[in-house]
């Protein structure tokens, strides 16, 4: 399955940059060349005018990378980490972003290079990383934790299943859910940060994998679509009660779909947005729309 999804993200990829990329290239005159695979590329929102809407480039990243993470640490700067680099390989490099500054900075590497692994700032101001894939395309059950006052990793307990493409949430009782994912289906447990150790708890109702999960206002965590465990799309959501420790069905979306986004809004309900429905990716279009309309992109 992870070699079908790299497959599978490949040729979105390429039919993107024929669908979108060309027609728009061949209207304007190129000035400089970027590669399409582990850029270095980043970009911010102009802290001057954010109401514009535009974007201004900031400093490279040291690695040029995907399928990583990046998690606001409580000192304000970015935490960059894994990925797979531009050799396709998993990377164990990690970096620093400084806001005032605009420039990255190398910190300690992982123990163990992965990709398309979670970082989950904690409450204690430490960054969890689990899971992911190695570079022999391995699930992965290994965790660590990233200590920015050191800026240095150690190793902690391990997932009692190894899972990819799973979803790892911050409760309000500081534990830190993790649900469902490749290898891993159904299955949810447990981070403990005060005994380093993670407990099985309540399977989800439905098996998924490139799933969404959202903490809500109520202590309770919504999981909504994803790919089922017979790989077919699922439209189904979930609620889990952090206090019993189980999987309650609620509404389902209106359409099935995988690798989208779901945001909470300040009135309390949740945003879901694009992903994938099977025929072609939902976001095609409107990516198609916002690289030509985008400014500084």
């Amino acid at each position: 399955m992870i070699r079908a999804h790299l497959v599978r993200g490949a040729f979105y990829l390429i039919l993107l940059v024929a669908v979108c990329v060309i027609p728009f290239a061949l209207g304007q005159r190129a000035t400089t060349k970027q590669s399409a695979v582990a850029a270095p590329l980043a970009t911010l929102s102009t802290g001057d005018d954010p109401a514009s809407g535009t974007w201004t480039l900031t400093g490279d990243l040291n690695t040029a990378r995907y399928y990583h993470t990046a998690t606001l640490l409580s000192n304000g700067m970015v935490l960059v980490a894994g990925g797979f680099d531009s050799s396709r390989n998993a990377s164990a490099s990690a970096e620093l972003y400084d806001p005032a500054s605009g420039s990255w900075t190398v910190t300690g590497s992982l123990n163990t290079a992965r990709y398309i692994h979670t970082a989950t700032l904690l409450s204690n101001g430490m960054v969890l990383v689990a899971g992911g894939v190695d570079s022999g395309l391995n699930a992965l059950d290994s965790a660590e934790l990233y200590d920015p006052a050191s800026g240095t990793w150690t190793v902690t307990g391990s997932l009692n299943t190894a899972r990819y493409y799973y979803t790892a949430t911050l409760l309000s009782n500081g534990m830190v859910l993790v649900a469902g994912g490749e290898n891993a289906f159904p299955s949810a447990e447990l981070y403990d940060p005060a005994s380093g150790t993670w407990t099985v708890t309540g399977n989800l109702n439905t098996g998924r994998t490139a799933h969404t999960a959202t903490l809500l206002p109520n202590g309770m965590v919504l999981v909504a679509g994803g790919e089922d465990s017979s790989h077919t799309l699922s439209s189904s959501a979930e609620l889990y009660d952090p206090a019993s420790g189980t999987w309650t069905p609620t509404g389902s979306l209106n359409t099935a779909r995988e690798f989208h986004t779901a945001t909470l809004l300040p009135n309390g309900m949740v945003l879901v947005t694009g992903g994938e429905d099977g025929s072609p990716p939902l976001p095609l279009a409107r990516n198609c729309t916002i690289l030509r309309a985008g400014v500084g992109l």
